[in-house]
């Protein structure tokens, strides 16, 4: 079941304050899916990719995996709540959604007092 476009706001820095359950329970899913080293490099493809998006006919070549594997692995991501899917004719084109993205910055980002630098 993909993850509802507004849990994903939920995400504030790990280093503010102590995560509460429903954050926790909202936040473990994306980082399991980004947990397997296969999904790791389709991420980091899709967004590499030239305009942000690929098929898997784009993705393929860079693994030793089946097509079938490699959907797999993409329908993980995309039930995730980390990547949306259009159709078009017959293939299917993935692309990381923005506020999945901005989660997983938001989620790490370092809290800095003010007057210092990193």
């Amino acid at each position: 079941m993909p993850v509802p476009p507004d849990a994903l706001a939920c995400c504030t820095p790990l280093a503010r304050e102590p995560m509460g359950e429903d954050q926790a329970a909202t936040v473990a899913p994306l980082l399991k899916a980004l947990a397997d080293p296969v999904r790791l490099r389709l991420m980091s493809l899709v967004l590499s990719h030239e305009g942000r998006e690929a098929c898997v006919c784009d993705l393929l070549p860079a693994f030793d995996l089946s097509q079938p594997t490699i959907s797999h692995h993409l329908k993980v991501l995309h039930e995730a709540g980390l990547l949306d899917r259009e159709k078009r004719g017959v293939w299917v084109y993935y692309q990381a959604r923005p506020e999945a993205m901005e989660a997983m910055v938001n989620l790490f980002a370092a809290v800095v007092p003010a007057g210092t630098s990193v």
